[in-house]
């Protein structure tokens, strides 16, 4: 039997695809061993977002290598999709997006290659014009690495192109799962014990608009399956936030307080030059409305700093505004440049010493916002779904998350793994970062 190692780079929809393809190798007859182990075959699905992304997808690259000089590398993905012909060596196998679930049949044409040809094989090369295809490519999961909550992707591409973003061209435009096969999915996952689904996609908010369809059915019909306790959203654009969006999902009952809401600038000069769409003022207005029907729900966001032309009185008017919100967390990103995008070739780049600067002062300022959140849940009682048990210097605590995405952890020996307990928070020792 033939063994196979996996690593996932990136975003929830890429976990998402790297479990489906683990899936489709076992189902193949395929051993799945740790990435540090010994393989015949060394899948790495890998990512683009950012700089950094290329940079370890290229090391993941070359450590499989170095672990068996004789594996079968395969990269797979975002960034191989969007370098197309300058992939360095050491790739036996290129399989880009929209082909991931022919990973079987590819596999077993480049061993039956290989046994005519030896080592001196030629590069196997899997990739479609993802940008002129309308093809939802179906992957299908039936249990993940965690037991508790499953990633769901439903929707994969993005017409947004804002102009920092390389993922249009890596992703395609927008390709929406059928409704019907998302339920079908949740259902089998709901049988196999999961109490708690994330919706996911590359641009989740434009579920359906190749379908006559939209995200908030989508979301109705999964509320219905039996078993499930528990419906997440993946990161949502604001413009979706409207009175209906808004009331309709507080009257459902399973979908969990917590939204993260894409802001990349609190400044309207620099939303502008990144093709946003939206004001700061609009975005506020899409936060009030979720706190107007939701009690103190958690929300989250994201945040480049640095972006091209970004002036110091850009950046204050940013800082301000995330101040403004009172956001949960905010994940602050540096600006990456991406060949390809419109950012990239941009005057008044900023340099990479006040780009930290203004990403440490952002990071002090959601930390405090995320302390004095989580100071408001203490004395009171949270539903927590336990996920593990965690030893630490005073003794075992059952760890899960409210529905707010709090870690919450209660002190005892049970195992209470995959069970929703009401959990009353009586200090700071028990949120867990």
């Amino acid at each position: 039997m033939k063994k196979a190692a996996l690593h996932n780079l990136g975003c929830k929809v890429n976990a998402y695809e790297t479990e489906a393809m683990q899936e489709i190798l076992e189902k193949s007859g395929y051993e799945i061993v740790s990435f540090h182990d010994k393989a015949d075959v060394y899948v790495i699905n890998t990512c683009t977002v950012t700089n950094m992304a290329d940079r370890k997808s290229r090391q993941m690259i070359h450590r499989a290598r170095k672990m068996n000089p004789d594996a079968v590398i395969v990269a797979a993905g975002c960034y191989v999709q969007a370098r197309g012909d300058e992939l360095e060596e050491g790739i036996d196998i290129v399989i880009g997006n929209n082909k991931k679930q022919e990973l079987a049949g590819i596999l077993e044409h480049y061993w039956q290659e290989r046994e005519k040809r030896g080592r001196q094989t030629a590069v196997q090369k899997e990739i479609v014009d993802i940008g002129h295809t309308s093809e939802y490519e179906e992957l299908h999961l039936t249990h993940t690495g965690e037991h508790t909550r499953a990633y769901i992707k439903v929707q994969d591409g993005c017409n947004q192109f804002c102009s920092y973003c390389i993922i249009p061209y890596a992703r395609g435009r927008v390709r929406s799962r059928k409704r019907e096969d998302v339920v079908r999915e949740v259902k089998e996952l709901a049988k196999g014990g999961y109490k708690e689904v994330v919706l996911t996609g590359i641009h989740l908010s434009s579920y359906g608009i190749d379908q006559e369809d939209n995200l908030l059915n989508l979301i109705q019909a999964v509320h219905k399956v039996e078993g499930i306790r528990r419906i997440r959203l993946g990161s949502l654009e604001p413009r979706i936030i409207t009175e209906e969006f808004a009331r309709t999902l507080a009257e459902l009952p399973k979908i969990c307080p917590h939204f993260h809401l894409s802001l990349q600038s609190g400044c309207d000069e620099t939303l502008k030059r990144m093709n946003r769409r939206y004001t700061s003022e609009e975005y506020y207005e899409k936060c009030c409305l979720l706190r107007k029907y939701f009690q103190d729900p958690a929300l989250t966001t994201d945040v480049i700093v640095g972006f091209p032309g970004e002036t110091e009185e850009e950046f204050e008017k940013s800082r301000d505004f995330i101040d403004k919100v009172n956001f949960y967390e905010t994940h602050i990103f540096k600006y990456s440049p991406r060949k390809g995008t419109k950012a990239a070739a941009m005057d008044r780049q900023v340099p990479e010493q006040v780009k930290a600067e203004r990403s440490n002062a952002l990071i002090q300022l959601s930390r405090k916002k995320q302390n004095a959140y989580e100071e408001k849940l203490i004395g009171t009682s949270r539903e927590v779904l336990i996920e593990e048990a965690v030893q630490r210097e005073d003794g075992i605590y059952q760890v899960g998350y409210t529905p707010e995405y709090v870690k919450v952890g209660q002190k005892t020996p049970e195992n209470l793994a995959n069970q929703l307990i009401n959990v009353e928070i009586e200090n700071r020792l028990q949120i867990i970062h």
